[in-house]
Formats: C-alpha cells, structure tokens, sequence
C-alpha cells in the first residue's frame, strides 16, 4: 500500500476505473510574459509555458487535441474517462465568454467526466470561479494554482510576479464555492534552504487545499535559468537530495490531501539538467521506499504531532 495519497488512487475510488487527464494548449500567453505584470516569465517557464506546445506549430483546436488525446490515452492505458486539462501558460486569462467556450468545448468530449484548470492565483476573478463552479454538479472540477514556494524573497527572485497572499486568497475565495484546488509546488528554487521548503508544506497544510503537486525544479535550455546554471550561479538539486525533500514535504501535508505529482515531465530534448529528472519511474520507486525506509507516511508530521496513517 503506497504510503500517500495519490491521484490515480483518488480518481478509482471516484469513478471505478482508470482516469487519464488530457493536456491541452488554449493558446493563452500570461502576464508575467506580455507585459502586464513583467515580460519575460518565471525564470524556469519555458516556450511552450510549461504545457505541450500543442498550439505553437500544430495549432490544433481543442476539439482536436481532445481526439488525439483521448485516442491515445484508450491505447497507451486503457482509459475511457477522461479530464480535460487546461495546461499551457495561463488560462483564465482572458474573456469569460473565451474561457467558457474553450472549456465547453473540451467537456463536449465523449468520456470526459472532469476539468483541471491550471493558472496563476492572480489571474482569479470571482466570475471566472462562477464559470468554474457551475461545472460542478455535472463534472470533477479542479483549480491548479501556481505557488512554488511560500516565501515572497523566493517569488521575487523567480520572477513570479505575485506574493504569497495573494495565492492564499485565491486559494479561499475558490474553496469558498466548492472548487478543489491543487498547489503548484517546486522544490529545489534558487536560495532556498530545506528548512524554508519544509515550511512551504505548513503553510500549506494550513490551506482549504484537496491537492498539491510538487517537483524537482530543472533547468531547460534557453530560460533565463539556464543562464544561471551556466555560469555557475544555480546548482540542482541531487537525486537523493530530492528524495529526502519530497519525503520531508509529504510528512507535513494532511492525509486527506490528493498528491496529484512528485516527478515533473521535462522535454528530454530540451534539458540542461539534471538528467536524474527524466528517469520518473526510478524516481517514484526511490521516494516509495524511503518512506518505507524511514517508517513514514503522508501526514505524519503534520500539525505538529504524529498523525497514523488511515
């Protein structure tokens, strides 16, 4: 029995079966990128905003991109439920009528049964949480909101253009009308210690979260951190580094927190460093067992006391 709470678990109990989540690419820039808030992006975000790129040579519709991946989804793995995941970049940015019809358009699909919307917690606006939440009685309906570290020295230095506090209302403004929402967690962020990431997982765990998705940050070629890791001025983190974060961090997040991710999905092409990071399943069996090892589980250390496993 795995030692944390995880997606594809979750999605069984809920519907019975197997459940793959289709990435899409809306066509969406961000305003980190276009000059409303800064230009250029988080320093690690890459051209295709951290999604499949689908829209930037193919630009394939939604409907399309909704085909071609549940097509290979049914192939690769069986599934015949889907969840339409909005991935790319930033995607409640822009006109309500725009993000309902994209969204309609992708819950149109046969077999779909959720939404997962991945965005950034300034681009929150209590008419777009309206949109999201009237597809709750029909579908699973997810908020991905980008946090990566809960200390604003850190968001500066990224270039992420928000603070802290503005996550955390973003967070309770989307809780207050029925959403589940994921955090966005990178570990490994320049000038981060393990005590400061550690006490991302307790600001976290203080959240009306249901889900958190955390990685190693890598470094792709041609981001304003790769010019960092070049000149010797950013250093990955280890694997065995990564291993024992990622157990410290699941020991502080609740148990009934879904932990949809541990390992990212870099383009193997485009990756500096570190290649450990394109190794995911050697990754995943490395975490299971040391929590095995070290006799832990999700939640453990949470709130302060030891918390059993259920």
């Amino acid at each position: 029995m795995k030692r944390y709470r995880d997606f594809n678990t979750s999605l069984r109990e809920l519907f019975g079966g197997r459940v793959q989540k289709i990435a899409l690419d809306a066509g969406f820039t961000c305003p980190n990128r276009d000059g409303t808030i800064s230009r250029g992006g988080c320093i690690y975000c890459d051209s295709r905003g951290s999604g499949t790129g689908a829209m930037l040579g193919q630009h394939l519709s939604i409907q399309e991109q909704m085909a071609r991946g549940c097509e290979f989804a049914r192939n690769r793995y069986g599934a015949e439920k889907f969840i339409a995941y909005f991935q790319s970049f930033t995607n409640t940015y822009g006109p309500v009528p725009t993000l309902k019809h994209l969204y309609d358009q992708a819950l149109a699909h046969p077999g779909v049964v959720g939404l997962s919307v991945g965005t950034r917690p300034d681009c929150i606006t209590t008419e777009i949480l309206e949109v999201l939440s009237a597809y709750h009685d029909r579908f699973l309906v997810w908020l991905e909101l980008g946090l990566q570290s809960a200390h604003d020295a850190t968001l500066r230095r990224i270039n992420r253009g928000h603070d802290v506090a503005c996550f955390d209302r973003a967070v309770v403004m989307a809780s207050d009308r029925g959403l589940s929402v994921c955090a966005h967690v990178i570990l490994g962020l320049p000038g981060e210690t393990r005590a400061m990431m550690i006490e991302t997982a307790r600001h976290l765990a203080s959240l009306p979260l249901k889900g958190v998705k955390i990685h190693a940050l890598y470094v792709v070629r041609g981001t304003q951190l790769s010019a960092l890791y070049e000149s010797g001025q950013y250093r990955c983190l280890t694997r065995e580094e990564y291993v024992d974060l990622a157990v410290d961090f699941i020991e502080r997040i609740p148990p009934h927190v879904v932990i949809q991710r541990l390992t990212g999905d870099p383009v193997h092409s485009e990756l500096c460093a570190p290649e450990w990071v394109k190794d995911k399943r050697i990754n995943l069996n490395l975490i299971h067992n040391r929590l095995k090892e070290r006799d832990t589980w999700q939640g453990r250390k949470c709130g302060g006391s030891e918390v059993p496993w259920p």
